[in-house]
């Protein structure tokens, strides 16, 4: 994989290594972390922000509700 360079402010950069020190990783490695973190909560606000929509119409509630329970795997457990 190749690298490039990223400019950011030096407070910025400073609280990067101090994440990388704290975890014992590298640079580069907490940027990754961090993207991936970032990118996470993104797509778990998303979630949240249509169901939140969803849940304000009761009929598309229910629907959804009765599809999860129709597609709903048993984990085995109990």
């Amino acid at each position: 994989m190749g690298t490039t360079t990223i400019r950011v402010d030096t407070d910025t950069h400073a609280r990067l290594l101090d994440l990388g020190k704290e975890s014992g990783t590298s640079l580069i490695e907490t940027v990754r972390d961090a993207t991936e973190a970032l990118s996470r909560q993104r797509f778990a606000n998303q979630v949240s922000t249509e169901l939140d929509k969803l849940h304000e119409n009761p009929q598309a509630w229910e629907a959804y509700l009765a599809e999860a329970e129709d597609t709903s795997v048993s984990d085995g457990i109990g």
